[in-house]
């Protein structure tokens, strides 16, 4: 692995959040000042590829990059952007009924609330 690549997974893993490609360029700078975005988006990707990190796809709104790798689910508040992990045990059965009613062969799921988080909810 390149130095490049080493110090972008360590972004990811060091951050407690989902950082987007614009973010870990900004933190990977602080380490390796002549690092290039495209490096950093090509990393992201290699990495995602390779199990090491998540990545979390919201339509048309930019990509996150997670260090939990493991299938767990999101809240995203619609006034902030942030965005929090959820540990939701009924996803499995969700997932079983919507492979029923669908007739797909499931793979995975992920479910997404999307609201406002309590500091948005009291600026409100």
């Amino acid at each position: 692995m390149t130095a490049q690549r080493r110090a972008v997974l360590e972004v990811v893993r060091a951050s407690e959040g989902h950082l987007t490609a614009g973010e870990v360029y900004a933190a990977a700078r602080a380490v390796h000042p002549t690092i290039s975005y495209a490096t950093v988006y090509n990393s992201l990707h290699y990495l995602t590829r390779m199990g090491l990190i998540a990545e979390i796809t919201f339509g048309a709104g930019a990509n996150r990059f997670d260090r939990i790798v493991d299938r767990h689910d999101h809240a995203l508040c619609e006034g902030c952007g942030r965005l929090v992990d959820l540990e939701l045990p009924e996803t499995a059965d969700l997932m079983r009924r919507a492979a029923r009613q669908s007739r797909f062969k499931p793979v995975s799921i992920s479910l997404t609330l999307i609201g406002l988080c309590p500091e948005c909810q009291a600026e409100g």
